[in-house]
């Protein structure tokens, strides 16, 4: 592993400790019951007046592998442009979540996600390294 692969991994496991820190504080604040927005939103807000750089709605296309679009999606968030948030508000992570954020490398050059639920009365918060 070369120099900077160990300080990009040191760089993301920060990162996420501080998104997970942030987050957990919003769902303690929010509770559970709102829309996926309101916590998108929340988190959005929270992670700037962190002074973490972060982009909501990000939109990606899908590629065949001839180029040819084969559709577009938008990403919830992306923390630093290395790391992909995926904001739920379910009774629980369920594989199609799981499955919804282990495809985005195909479609970008994120190899890092955190999948995070604000709807369960526990927080829950899975990260993904794909």
């Amino acid at each position: 592993m070369s120099v900077n692969q160990d300080w990009s991994d040191v760089r993301v496991k920060e990162l996420c400790d501080r998104v997970r820190q942030i987050a957990y504080d919003l769902h303690v604040y929010l509770g559970t019951g709102y829309l996926e927005k309101i916590y998108e939103n929340g988190l959005l807000h929270r992670l700037a007046k962190a002074g973490i750089r972060c982009e909501k709605q990000v939109p990606v296309q899908v590629l065949d592998d001839d180029q040819f679009c084969l559709g577009e999606y938008k990403l919830d968030l992306v923390v630093e442009e290395i790391l992909v948030v995926e904001i739920k508000a379910a009774r629980g992570i369920d594989d199609k979540h799981v499955a919804q954020i282990l495809g985005y490398p195909k479609a970008t050059t994120l190899s890092h996600g955190l999948l995070v639920n604000f709807g369960s009365a526990k927080f829950q918060i899975r990260k993904f390294k794909m």
